[in-house]
């Protein structure tokens, strides 16, 4: 599994919209055949920051999904929507090897 972490600080007058647009990418993620899971998770004590989690099943996956049309929709629309710019910390998993997931 290759796991993405997408770390993203969004203008608090934005952050209704972002939810949506970011909701609509990960519905249609989730339908990729080399995506195995993919959350959109918001931070409780500041609910400008969110967090994306993306389980690509192989790292090329990850650039077959940024081909897709949903992710360059969201990411055209959520541009101006950051209070910083994004940034993505790349993981595996170590134990369990199989989540199951997909």
């Amino acid at each position: 599994m290759h796991i993405v972490h997408v770390h993203i600080h969004v203008k608090p007058e934005r952050v209704q919209a972002f939810k949506q647009a970011s909701i609509e990418n990960a519905s249609n993620s989730i339908n990729e055949p080399g995506i195995a899971r993919f959350d959109v998770i918001q931070q409780v004590d500041d609910p400008t920051r969110f967090i994306l989690v993306e389980v690509y099943r192989a790292p090329d996956d990850q650039l077959k999904h940024r081909e897709t049309t949903h992710y360059q929709k969201w990411r055209d629309a959520v541009a101006d929507m950051m209070a910083e710019p994004r940034f993505a910390v790349k993981l595996t998993n170590l134990f369990p090897a199989d989540q199951g997931w997909g």
